[in-house]
């Protein structure tokens, strides 16, 4: 069985194939869908309709990806989800059935073209031997970015926060809230926010794909960077800017700067320590010690490439790390002390590479060590308050979830055919059968004449009809239906 074109249900992966044929048999794609936590952490069920409509949803949008992964069209998912004998496209099916060929139709290409930019802009990895090599291919490619400035520095121990988590995943996609990549990076929310939004987002490093609510995390996606935003369309055939010549001691810029390297390894490990708060050593140490960990010997000047530093505050950044005994001259440059490396691993790269465990008295010793830097510079016991506040938080914000669930009605069900089934709850916007009036009008309660502008839909809720809309009223809800897609899937 083929679709028009070509593409065939051979030509999918078996488990695409046996998901359009059957359908999700096995509930891969009805987690959550048909259930939410509550306040209190108790597993509550959703209203039917929107329960069905949800894991319907996702099926299609699985499909959608199947199809673009195999190099298919609009055309081809359309003919796929709309064949009668295809379980996987009932939710396609039943918009059409409902609202017509032309509103299924539209939902498709809504489907298809998310469905193009999420496979465009992520990995295929077939297997975990590939999601670890992948991980460490983007984590090469961080560590060798040229993170200039104290909010470029700052979104790094971001970045390497999800990597963190990326990598307990298995996998770039993983789940982490605000407050947990907060505390895992050791700094606080609204820095955290603003390097998301200023730096992260628009660099294409981080994507959020869906955001938590109650006590699920939200969604977040590792992305390639730079490499994985379109380039943008430039004037000239050639640029403009050379790379720069040694030879003629030309200055790097960060324009032509390709020098960068650091072990971020390093930084994950350490950026969480009070030593390294905003008021403490701060990021440019956080820099310094990891580039100086991959490539032990470097002078100030040539760090201000390896760790994104300027002049002035790779030397300011070495000489407060020299005098607080973690770097040490080596020959023309600096290196790392014992001090500086212990808990992390002796100053050979491949040391981070393939860590062997550390005596606990060392461990022990190290974690006093960055104590101490931490109670000279005022800063010890930070991130233990910014935990406990987080902890308060979250506790008010399940209580507030609780409170709000002892308001609401209870449940109501109903046995049909020997089954207990929940009987959806009536809306605010629907209207009692009794306001109904001839061709769809609304009839006022009190006068018992009709309201001009109003309209019932077909489903029983209200729809306004503004005087200067030229509209049919079947393309006013049409158009109101597209406009809350748009903003569900913009949330």
């Amino acid at each position: 069985m083929a679709a028009p074109g070509g593409l065939g249900l051979g030509s999918l992966p078996p488990a695409a194939a046996d998901l359009i044929l059957l359908g999700d048999l096995g509930g891969r794609y009805a987690t959550g869908a048909y259930s939410r936590f509550g306040g209190d952490g108790v597993v509550r069920p959703r209203e039917r309709r929107q329960a069905e409509s949800e894991h319907g949803h996702r099926i299609t949008a699985a499909i959608a990806c199947h199809v673009a992964r195999a190099g298919g069209t609009v055309e081809q998912l359309t003919w796929l989800l709309l064949h009668p004998e295809h379980e996987g496209g009932r939710h396609a099916q039943v918009i059409a059935l409902r609202s017509g060929h032309a509103r299924a139709q539209g939902y498709v290409e809504r489907v298809w073209a998310s469905a193009l930019a999420l496979v465009e802009s992520t990995t295929d990895v077939a297997s975990r031997g590939e999601a670890h090599e992948d991980l460490a291919r983007l984590r090469e490619c961080i560590e060798t970015t040229s993170w200039r400035g104290e909010r470029g520095r700052t979104a790094l121990r971001v970045l390497r926060a999800h990597l963190n988590f990326a990598q307990a995943a298995g996998g770039r996609l993983h789940f982490a809230s605000e407050r947990q990549a907060a505390e895992e990076a050791g700094i606080s929310r609204q820095t955290l926010r603003q390097a998301y939004e200023l730096v992260l987002k628009p660099g294409g490093w981080l994507r959020r794909l869906r955001v938590g609510s109650g006590t699920e995390g939200s969604t977040w996606y590792l992305a390639d960077g730079p490499a994985a935003l379109q380039p943008a369309a430039v004037s000239r055939d050639q640029p403009s800017q050379c790379p720069p010549d040694g030879e003629l001691g030309e200055w790097t810029t960060p324009e032509t700067d390709t020098g960068a390297d650091v072990d971020s390894r390093v930084i994950g490990l350490l950026m969480g320590h009070d030593a390294f708060a905003h008021h403490a050593l701060g990021s440019s140490a956080l820099m310094v010690i990891g580039a100086l960990h991959a490539r032990p010997g470097q002078t100030p000047a040539e760090l201000t490439v390896s760790a994104s530093l300027s002049r002035a505050t790779a030397y300011r950044t070495v000489a407060r790390l020299e005098g607080h005994g973690l770097v040490q001259r080596s020959g023309a440059g600096w290196s790392l002390t014992v001090q500086a490396l212990q808990g992390v691993g002796d100053s050979l790269p491949e040391a981070v590479t393939a860590p062997t465990p550390a005596p606990a008295a060392e461990h022990e010793h190290a974690v006093s060590g960055w104590g101490a830097l931490a109670t000279a510079y005022g800063t010890a016991g930070v991130a233990a308050v910014r935990r406990a506040m987080h902890a308060a938080e979250r506790a008010a914000y399940r209580a507030a979830l609780a409170a709000m669930d002892e308001r609401r009605s209870p449940a109501l069900t109903a046995v049909v055919d020997g089954r207990t089934v929940l009987v959806p709850g009536p809306r605010a916007d629907e209207i009692p059968a009794g306001w109904h009036g001839p061709d769809g009008t609304v009839l006022d309660p009190v006068t018992g004449r009709a309201v001009s502008g109003w309209q019932v839909a077909t489903d029983g809720r209200l729809i306004l009809l503004s005087p200067g809309d030229d509209r049919s009223y079947d393309e006013l809800v049409a158009a109101h239906t597209t406009a809350l897609h748009e903003w569900e899937t913009a949330a």
